[in-house]
This record gives C-alpha cells, sequence and structure tokens, in this order.
C-alpha cells in the first residue's frame, strides 16, 4: 500500500496523485505480488481494478507492466469486502458481506500463498480493527500531505511489528517498508 510520510493513503478526497511510480516499481511489485495468490479489495478499490485490470493488457498501447499485471489479475483468486455488492458471477471472485472475521480466517487457512490487500483503506480499517492483518507492505512516498485518509485510524492498543530485512529504497525516493506484526 501506498502511504505519505505522515501516514495517508490517499488525499481528502480520494486522490493518489501524489503516489510516485516507475519501472523499477512495476518491477518489483510484479515479482512480489507474483507469489500471491489471492488478492483482497474493498469494493471501490475493485469496481476500480475490474474496470481496468481484464482488459488493460490487450491493448495495442499496453506497457510491459500493464500485460503482466492483467494476466496476473485474470488469474488470480479475488475476494472483495462489501455489504452493498451481490455475487457479482465474475470468475475467481468471491464477496464477503458478513461474518467478517469468521470468513477471512477460514481463507487463511486454506492452503495457498500471500493474501494481499489492495489499496482499500475501508477495507484495511475494517481488517484492522479485527486484529485480521498479519503483515504490512508499505511505499512510503516523500511527501507529507497534512490531510486525508489515514493508514491507521482509531487505533485502541498498541500493535508490536518486526522489521523484515526486504526493506528498500527504490530511485523514485520511495521506501519500501515490511513489517509483520509481532503477536508475542
Amino acid at each position: 500500500m501506498h502511504i505519505s510520510l505522515d501516514g495517508f493513503v490517499a488525499g481528502p478526497n480520494g486522490e493518489m496523485d501524489w503516489i510516485k511510480h516507475n519501472e523499477e516499481l512495476f518491477n518489483y511489485v510484479g515479482r512480489r505480488i507474483g507469489e500471491g495468490d489471492t488478492a483482497l479489495y474493498g469494493r471501490v478499490t475493485y469496481q476500480m481494478m475490474e474496470s481496468y485490470w481484464p482488459t488493460a493488457g490487450d491493448k495495442p498501447t499496453a506497457t510491459k507492466h500493464d500485460i503482466e499485471h492483467s494476466k496476473w489479475y485474470k488469474n488470480v483468486q479475488k475476494i472483495v469486502l462489501s455489504k452493498t455488492m451481490k455475487g457479482a458471477g465474475v470468475a475467481n471472485t468471491t464477496i464477503i458481506s458478513d461474518n467478517l472475521s469468521y470468513r477471512i480466517n477460514e481463507i487463511k487457512q486454506q492452503p495457498g500463498n500471500d493474501i494481499l490487500l489492495f489499496g482499500s483503506p475501508t477495507a484495511t480499517h475494517s481488517l484492522f480493527q479485527l486484529d485480521l492483518i498479519d503483515g504490512y507492505w508499505l511505499f512510503v512516498n516523500p511527501i507529507i500531505l497534512g490531510q486525508g485518509i489515514p493508514l491507521f485510524q482509531d487505533v485502541k492498543d498498541k500493535i508490536k511489528l518486526k522489521l523484515l530485512p526486504t526493506t528498500r529504497q527504490l530511485s523514485i525516493g520511495v521506501t519500501e517498508l515490511n513489517y509483520l506484526v509481532d503477536r508475542l
């Protein structure tokens, strides 16, 4: 998830035009998400992704990133957290509208690789409140927004994190941070 130095994942109106990206980031993220077999989205992010990625790689102007991510997106199992969407009938897509804690823990128990949460601040807040997030993969952008949609809100208790050695700085000034939640 991209985040500003002061902890926002989007501007006050959902703006994300401040996020830095380049081929280095796209290539790195592409390799990393290739290790995951399940993508988790909130409704808004899912609808945004669904409107672009299924056909992005087919366009004559498609970049290497578009082609690779489109292929991954078509094949990955998608989980959508939404109280308003009904069974969309979209291949590889499951909608969770209730019993969030039970349903997510059920998915976590199934064989497979990482479950990756993309964007989706509202979904992140819900999962955070239920202690269902096992780790944070953050791309800290070199900007202070001052206001916006925070990654963390309504934090009631401290959450200890363990920094993983895969942390790195990218050439565009974005720093990748990887943390595991330390539940001990």
